[in-house]
């Protein structure tokens, strides 16, 4: 997994709870911010202009101290050459060697040596042999002297640094005439550690002369302006410096041969420049010179120290400015807040104050009012959209179902029948997938409008159920004729599809399923009668036989079960059922964050009836509608009083295919949530991947409408299923919700533990919320929690619970796990509480 990207991070959700819950936190963060960031970025460019310019001063410097050493050094051997051409014209020193006196020579050599500063003092023959020193030991000067003696024939003098002893000296060389050539005087004097001082001092650059006695021996320090701390490291960079600058072969380079180098002595950067000062059979005089990088840079801090203190003016003012206009931007904004939590409630009379100002928030201002002023007539429209479909303008399902009721006590009262005559589209997701659903919506106005041609009485009704199932109501029937008459109508409309439909340039073939049944000859109310239709249309679907009538053998189940829709009906209308919550937790801190909404049915005679032995019934023939939404209405009723007693929780409810498959259930939801004054974003609806598959495109219509009313979405007991990832990814869904199959035996099983940890993984790459459910022991928290799981439900946590315990039950919670945190004693994780 890839971490956030920084677009992602300037998002509010990625700051902390204290900054992103506060606008005017945000503004002051952000001009701060912003401050700092220009600043930083000047403090950035001009400490790179100081080092740059600094180096480049350095640079300067060296080169300049390399040309004041090659001058001092020049400057030497000419006073030493001087001084050897001085004793070469001594007339006493002339006439000694004349006379062969060896002792006065080598005195007259001492003495000389001695007043100019020479160590090394002789007299050579014409060729050029050693005839009388005034240090003993000289004898390794001879192959120096044949190089010198080349360049002295040419220019009458010559002069040479050489290494003697591990010591680089300065040797010159000049002709004693007398008047012709009758010996040379060879001088010199070692480049010592005044040399390299007075260096210092003259360029403020540390120098160091490196030595090197032969090819095989490694360069060393004769002598250096810096700390004996430093030799050691100084040798080993300067040496591969230097054999850098050779390229292996001692004689790669001219004794002018410089090069520029960076070293680290002791933690302190130096930038330096080597310079070749001799080089002969492998031994060879290098002179470093060092430039402490710290201390050129050294004059520009007090810049830095001036510019940090600006910083630090700059950010206390813009620090007070940006609350001041955080606070300018903030109130107003405090007082629309308010203003909307007064239409959330319904209070629409309340006038909105600030309508006076001119800018932005003015015109939000002057907006909200529009909508106080609007709102009234809005809710007339909403309560138009509850009984009308609106593509085809006929009565929707909840009106026809009253039309059915009304029609049932009129005919009670005359003495007459009525018949429901239900009817189901074939091949209409065909016609969808092919042609697409705007010619799908064309098709049902087109059904709407045959339908509504066959219905040739007065009394009767035609209505669109929902997605492609229509009915008609036959009211006031003969009950001599009315299952006659009804299976007249229905074979009237069955025939009215054997003509094709055109629409635009197409043309299309399209048949239907019809279903019949009739009250009170098969069933005693308009629930029952509405089932026993569509039990009818469905069996007519699965035989194609034409329509169909209602027959008690049609029904799959037992005698028990043909009485089953009428008691649930009953168990509705007379408040038998029961809500129960089963609570959610967040794996992080074990805060309850949720709970799953779940219905119980209280049988007056049969007890507790288990969901298995009426929920999937009430899916079949279609009750689950019902269900559903008796269910959201009780959970919004429960979710008003838990958050006016001060909890906050987001509250789970199951869709069924029957509901996602309705393309009125986002209408009916939001009917409900503007009822009880409710928002969206406390729900988090559950969906199969089944109910999803059945029809994904229709599907993800209606997903699509309960996203955009604020709806939290839900993947329920994902990897059960066979969706494809690459349709679920356009889902607007927020959560997947692991099936309890694979968390229940995840610590023993180790392909559950591998599926539970991908899908994670998975679901946080699609940024979406993971639940797990199914949590049934301390070892399974622990393992999701490490897996980065985010919520957990199960039996360890809390078993479902009627919604009147669920309040006491979550304080209860909450003030146990306070004290856990408060106290540190126990661990803190949950315990099993049932």
């Amino acid at each position: 997994m890839t971490g956030p990207t920084a677009r992602e991070l300037l998002h509010p959700r990625h700051w902390p709870r204290w900054i992103a819950s506060s606008l005017g936190t945000r503004i002051v963060v952000l001009f701060l911010g912003l401050l700092l960031l220009v600043q930083a970025a000047s403090f950035l460019a001009i400490r790179a202009s100081i080092d740059r310019n600094a180096r480049a001063a350095i640079n300067d410097e060296l080169l300049v101290g390399e040309r004041v050493l090659t001058r001092v050094l020049d400057q030497n051997a000419q006073k030493l050459a001087e001084g050897a051409s001085l004793l070469a014209a001594d007339y006493g020193f002339r006439a000694a060697v004349s006379s062969n006196d060896a002792d006065t020579i080598a005195s007259v050599l001492a003495n000389h040596g001695e007043r100019i500063g020479a160590t090394v003092t002789a007299l050579l023959d014409t060729e050029f042999r050693l005839r009388a020193a005034a240090q003993p030991g000289l004898q390794e000067l001879l192959p120096v002297t044949q190089r010198l003696a080349a360049r002295a024939l040419a220019s009458k003098r010559a002069s040479e640094i050489v290494v003697l002893g591990h010591r680089p000296f300065q040797l010159v060389m000049v002709p004693m005439r007398a008047p012709v050539v009758v010996g040379w005087v060879l001088m010199g004097f070692p480049i010592d550690q005044r040399l390299v001082d007075d260096m210092h001092a003259l360029s403020s650059l540390q120098v160091s002369l490196q030595v090197r006695s032969d090819a095989s021996s490694t360069w060393t320090t004769a002598v250096s302006t810096l700390p004996l701390a430093t030799r050691g490291q100084l040798e080993k960079q300067a040496a591969l410096t230097l054999e850098q600058v050779n390229g292996g072969h001692p004689a790669a380079n001219s004794a002018a041969g410089s090069v520029t180098l960076a070293l680290t002595l002791l933690d302190n950067e130096y930038s330096g420049r080597t310079v070749m000062l001799a080089e002969h059979d492998g031994a060879a005089v290098s002179a470093l010179l060092l430039r402490s990088v710290d201390d050129a840079v050294a004059p520009y801090r007090q810049l830095q120290l001036g510019l940090a203190a600006l910083t630090l003016v700059g950010v206390l003012v813009f620090g007070i400015g940006s609350v001041l206009t955080a606070r300018h931007v903030t109130t107003p904004l405090r007082r629309l807040a308010t203003a909307a939590e007064r239409l959330g409630a319904g209070d629409y009379s309340t006038p909105l104050r600030g309508l006076d100002r001119s800018d932005e928030l003015g015109d939000v201002a002057r907006a909200f009012e529009r909508m106080r002023e609007s709102i009234g007539e809005q809710q007339d429209e909403i309560l138009k959209l509850a009984y009308w479909d609106p593509l085809t303008a006929l009565p929707n399902r909840l009106q026809f179902r009253n039309a059915v009721r009304d029609a049932i006590v009129a005919a009670g009262k005359n003495g007459r029948t009525v018949s429901v005559i239900m009817l189901d589209l074939d091949r209409f997701k065909h016609v969808n997938d092919v042609l697409g659903y705007r010619f799908g919506d064309l098709l049902l106005r087109s059904v709407a409008e045959r339908l509504t041609q066959q219905a040739v009485r007065g009394g009767d009704l035609v209505a669109r159920l929902g997605g492609d199932e229509f009915a008609v109501l036959l009211a006031g029937l003969d009950p001599a004729n009315d299952v006659a008459l009804t299976r007249t109508v229905a074979k009237r409309i069955n025939q009215a599809f054997d003509a094709a439909l055109k629409l635009e340039d197409q043309t299309v073939d399209i048949s239907a399923s019809l279903g019949l049944a009739n009250w009170p000859l098969h069933a005693g109310d308009a629930d029952v009668l509405l089932s026993r239709a569509e039990v009818a249309m469905y069996t007519a679907k699965r035989q194609h036989d034409g329509p169909m009538v209602y027959d008690a053998a049609l029904d799959a189940a037992s005698s028990q079960t043909l009485s089953l829709l009428s008691e649930l009906r009953h168990a509705v209308d007379h408040d038998e059922l029961r809500l129960y919550l089963q609570p959610k937790l967040a794996l992080g801190n074990a805060r309850v964050v949720g709970a799953e909404a779940l219905v119980r049915w209280q049988h007056p005679r049969r007890g507790l009836v288990p969901p298995m032995e009426f929920i999937p019934f009430a899916e079949q023939t279609g009750f689950i509608r019902v269900l559903t939404l008796w269910v959201f209405e009780q959970t919004a009723q429960l979710w008003k009083r838990l958050h006016d007693g001060g909890q906050t929780l987001t509250i789970s409810i199951n869709l069924s295919t029957r509901d996602l498959l309705d393309p009125e259930l986002p209408q009916k939801f939001d009917a409900l949530l503007v009822r009880h004054s409710v928002p969206a974003e406390a729900f988090c609806l559950e969906i199969t991947e089944s109910a999803i598959m059945d029809d994904p495109q229709r599907a993800q219509a209606t997903l699509d409408k309960l996203s955009a009313l604020g709806f939290r979405l839900s993947i329920d007991d994902f990897g059960t299923g066979y969706s494809s990832l690459a349709y679920l990814k356009r889902l607007p869904v927020d959560e997947l919700k692991i099936d309890k199959s694979f968390v229940l035996n995840m610590e023993k099983d180790l392909d559950d533990a591998r599926i539970v940890r991908s899908t994670i993984d998975l679901a946080h790459g699609l940024g979406l919320t993971v639940v797990a459910e199914g949590v049934e022991n301390a070892q399974v928290w622990e393992l999701l929690r490490e897996l980065a799981c985010d919520e957990a439900q199960g039996f360890h946590m809390g078993r479902p619970m009627p919604a009147a315990e669920f309040a006491r039950w979550s304080t209860g919670w909450s003030a146990r796990q306070a004290m856990t945190i408060a106290t540190g004693k126990g661990p803190d994780v949950p315990i099993t509480l049932h």
